[in-house]
């Protein structure tokens, strides 16, 4: 590893060097790193460096340590993804998971909004995927996820389609999913989501604008998730 003539601390830039070995595939989700002390005898740095380094990608879940077996990258499971990433529940109750239905799938030319939002050229094209999560069976999201077919080759050809997405990005096509950024509107159901969440036309209903981010800093995923509150709510925790 180079040190950057530019100041930086050097543990962030062993960080940096990590995450970017596992962004370009040299470590892909599950494999095991090096000892502390073998990466940083690799990288000529301090252990007490690496250690700090690597501290900070577990606390952030890019890594994750075994007791007695070492630091390895972290995988997305269904179950793993929903809880780390799902923030809707039931009114005053535990993180639930629902139950996931594919309405529809289709290839279609990205709008202006999509391209600003995943950063593409114009005549790009997007997959469209429409979803609707029940939970005792009741509709409660009614979601559409915007994926780039260049980042997502033949996802539209996907014929079963996991509960996390995140899951089936990172197994098959090399995305991990580290950072999301959500976007809060009070919005009126058109009748599209009406019908999709059984509720009348015109009824108020929140509206989650995601935008999820690569482990190389690239938002490779953009949906709108639309939620009745009466059945589910979007809750966070603070500490």
């Amino acid at each position: 590893m180079t040190v950057s003539t530019k100041y930086r601390p050097l543990y962030q830039q062993v960080y940096d060097e990590i995450v970017k070995r596992i962004g370009d595939g040299y470590w892909k989700a599950g494999d095991s790193l090096p000892s502390e002390f073998a990466l940083a005898d690799e990288l000529g740095v301090s252990q007490g460096t690496t250690r700090k380094a690597l501290n900070q990608l577990v606390a952030e879940n890019i890594l994750r340590r075994r007791q007695g077996k070492g630091t390895y990258v972290s995988e997305h499971s269904n179950e793993s993804s929903l809880y780390r990433f799902f923030r809707y529940r039931e009114p005053e109750g535990d993180a639930v998971i629902p139950e996931t239905q594919i309405q529809s799938v289709k290839t279609r030319q990205a709008t202006a909004k999509e391209q600003s939002k995943l950063n593409l050229s114009e005549n790009l094209n997007v997959v469209e995927m429409a979803r609707l999560r029940t939970f005792k069976d009741k509709p409660v999201i009614y979601e559409k996820v915007i994926q780039p077919l260049a980042v997502f080759p033949g996802i539209d050809q996907e014929l079963e389609i996991p509960n996390s997405l995140y899951a089936l990005y990172q197994e098959k096509y090399g995305i991990s999913i580290v950072e999301v950024t959500d976007e809060l509107h009070a919005v009126i159901a058109d009748h599209e989501v009406s019908e999709q969440l059984n509720l009348p036309e015109n009824s108020p209903v929140l509206m989650n604008e995601r935008s999820s981010t690569n482990i190389d800093g690239r938002v490779v995923e953009w949906s709108v998730a639309y939620c009745c509150t009466k059945n589910f709510v979007y809750s966070v925790t603070i500490k």
